[in-house]
């Protein structure tokens, strides 16, 4: 039990798909060798603008009935790829009993649109006559339901359920960055106060998207040019990057009774929703801990000029005490799937008590001294939304 009463939860499975790789050993190693992450940017498909794509997949894996994957696009693939990593590490997959109650909560944008069909819809509108009857005509013949109904968001967290087999509860999160905070957040306390046993948290994002990029070009978000440094990018500094990200909770008396060994402790989540008026998210923020030992700091920083200078700044403020990591510069921005990301990269950090080597030359990121006790994940969007959490190893004695 936690000091308030409430039960303890421990991650126990974690699944990380991004540019890096897959998994744990291949994120260790590309996090510290510099020609892994500047081989993970890729400049030129969408040029001017740089995204951090996924490497293909061994789709077959986690989704052998190919109708599931021809019905699903890359967003989809990644998420629940990812979670079938961290259901497999935690004991989960496969086991009927255990996946009958493991409760689902997705974070999920829009669904993917099929880009040729819309371009040759509209090619067809521009060369021919009549055209209100040959757009409807070609939605009807060229959309199949089954394929458009997989892309919907909340279908996210159904295939989850469908393909992977967690037959608890449902629910999906929308709303930008603050969709993965909110995801774990949820998962987290009802984990804590005994509304269930498990919960998989699963997020996904695809950057390889030209209607995505427009979609944040639109309010001028995106970085255009050659590649900069994290801590100082203009304010459309935000490089995308596709990820899936899912861990699983559970109750730490749950875990042991099940011989389930943890990957980390989750120790605190919160949520705050400000707007972007200058200082207005470093005033809403509160520091998660209340002492000045030192702690190792997975930042979401998304690039995003002023708010990320604000968030280096409110950092700096807590002192040389803490380490700080923006992994954006490794793995782009991934928006719904940032947090979760960045909460997978945490709980191994926790695990081994130690953390990654510097991404950016900025005073910022320091080295880190000596065995991590705890790790402080922090989330703030380019437009809304700020979330902390507090991850900690787990003593072999409490295992």
């Amino acid at each position: 039990m936690s000091p308030g009463g409430e039960r303890e939860v421990w991650i126990t499975g974690v699944g990380l798909v991004t540019a890096l790789g897959e998994g744990r050993a291949a994120h260790r190693a590309a996090l510290a060798d510099p020609a892994a992450l500047a081989a993970a940017r890729d400049g030129e498909t969408f040029r001017p603008f740089l995204v951090h794509p996924v490497r293909a997949l061994a789709l077959d894996r986690f989704m052998p009935r190919r109708a599931d994957q021809r019905t699903t696009g890359p967003w989809m693939h990644y998420g629940i790829h990812a979670a079938g990593l961290a259901l497999e590490e935690a004991g989960v997959l496969g086991d009927a009993a255990l996946l009958t109650r493991t409760h689902v909560l997705a974070a999920a944008a829009g669904g993917e649109r099929d880009t040729a069909l819309d371009e040759e819809i509209l090619a067809g509108i521009v060369a021919g006559e009549d055209p209100d009857r040959r757009l409807n005509a070609r939605l009807t013949e060229g959309l199949r339901p089954t394929a458009f109904l997989a892309q919907l968001s909340n279908m996210f967290a159904g295939n989850l359920s469908i393909v992977l087999g967690a037959a608890g509860s449902s629910r999906t999160f929308m709303g930008e960055e603050a969709a993965g905070v909110e995801a774990l957040r949820v998962g987290w306390r009802r984990a804590a106060a005994g509304q269930g046993e498990l919960f998989l948290v699963a997020a996904s994002y695809n950057a390889s998207r030209p209607d995505m990029l427009l979609l944040h070009q639109t309010g001028g978000r995106l970085l255009q040019g050659p590649w900069r440094d994290l801590w100082s990018r203009p304010a459309g500094g935000i490089c995308l990057g596709s990820m899936g990200a899912a861990l699983v909770l559970e109750s730490a008396d749950h875990a042991r009774a099940r011989g389930a060994r943890p990957v980390a402790r989750l120790a605190s989540i919160t949520h705050g929703w400000s707007d972007r008026r200058p200082g207005a998210a470093a005033a809403a923020a509160r520091w998660p801990l209340a002492d000045d030992r030192p702690a190792f700091v997975v930042s979401g920083a998304s690039g995003a000029g002023p708010v990320t200078a604000e968030e280096k700044e409110y950092l700096a403020a807590r002192g040389p005490a803490i380490a700080v990591r923006g992994t954006a510069a490794a793995i782009g921005h991934g928006v719904e799937a940032s947090f979760p990301a960045n909460v997978a990269l945490a709980a191994w950090c926790a695990e081994g008590r130690a953390g990654f080597p510097p991404l950016s030359d900025d005073p910022i990121e320091a080295p880190a001294a000596g065995p991590l006790d705890r790790v402080v994940v922090t989330g703030w969007g380019p437009r809304r939304g700020e979330g902390m959490a507090v991850l900690e190893p787990v003593p072999e004695a409490a295992r």
